[in-house]
């Protein structure tokens, strides 16, 4: 029976993805690789993040979207699941707003982090 958990995300973009995990800090390897659990199991992802314990968690892409997979019983980081997967999300979000108005060809001209966590950008496109 096995341990590893699916939590279902909005997150589509690969690239996205592994920019937010970079925003946050966060260590990752790409994979497709293993993420090791209970009793030598492994679950297959497209991003891996090692814990110090010797059980992983990652990202695996469903056919929809990349939900993170990982034995909660030996979760080890610094926030909650939820909270982690709200801070994954949010600068998710950032770098697929940079990512997709860079290619209309805007560029990022403020960027300010509200008290309540939001942040609000500014983008600005020059026409010649």
């Amino acid at each position: 029976m096995s341990h590893f958990s699916q939590i279902k995300t909005q997150i589509r973009n690969l690239k996205s993805l592994q920019s937010a995990l970079t925003d946050l800090g966060i260590d990752w390897k790409s994979g497709p690789t293993e993420v090791r659990g209970y009793r030598g199991q492994t679950s297959t992802a497209e991003v891996v993040i090692e814990q110090n314990n010797g059980y992983d968690l990652g990202f695996a892409w469903n056919g929809n979207e990349y939900e993170l997979v990982a034995d909660l019983q030996f979760w080890q980081q610094a926030s909650s699941v939820d909270r982690f997967i709200n801070m994954v999300t949010q600068r998710y979000a950032f770098q697929t707003v940079v990512n997709e108005t860079a290619k209309q060809g805007f560029q990022v001209t403020e960027q300010q982090k509200n008290k309540d966590g939001s942040v609000r950008l500014v983008v600005q496109r020059w026409n010649a």
